[in-house]
């Protein structure tokens, strides 16, 4: 009975977390659509800033130098803190733990993907659209789902292992 109900607890929490956690992920998309449009409307009245002046360069070289420090650091070091927070006895404060680091990382990501696409519209160069599509597909990797969370936070439960081995 008592696992029962733990199962339950923790259906729910993945559930509210989940919401949670896409919240972010899809005001990161809703931002990148707005930028897009924004960008739009602004090469209509504005001229591109010339590639080799020293604001593009700048710009561009930010770009790139912050999502290709960016896009592993926030990958490794959820990856490093799921480790701990597996060990967490208190499902509560795990799922908190999860949801919180979950979010950050899917911040972290789509900033640069928000931040490509609106120096592409200043710059126009096609190096900030493959980091744009670079940051895309690592955003796509941070999408929550109930599997990624249970081998996370390695909540398998221990009725299905021992059935499996049997």
């Amino acid at each position: 009975m008592a696992a029962e109900v733990d199962t339950q607890n923790n259906s729910q929490n993945m559930e509210r977390i989940i919401k949670k956690i896409n919240n972010a992920y899809y005001l990161i998309y809703t931002l990148t659509i707005l930028s897009t449009i924004g960008g739009y409307l602004y090469i209509q009245s504005h001229d591109a800033v010339d590639v080799k002046s020293p604001l593009s360069i700048a710009l561009s070289s930010f770009v790139i130098i912050y999502i290709f420090i960016s896009l592993p650091a926030a990958i490794t070091i959820f990856y490093k803190s799921t480790k701990k927070w597996a060990a967490i006895e208190d499902d509560f404060k795990k799922f908190e733990k999860y949801s919180a680091g979950a979010t950050w990382r899917i911040l972290v990501v789509g900033f640069g993907l928000v931040l490509s696409v609106v120096a592409f519209y200043f710059i126009r160069t096609e190096s900030l659209i493959f980091c744009a599509l670079i940051t895309a597909i690592g955003l796509l990797y941070c999408k929550p789902t109930v599997g990624k969370i249970r081998s996370d936070l390695k909540l398998d439960e221990p009725e299905d292992e021992e059935e499996v081995s049997e």
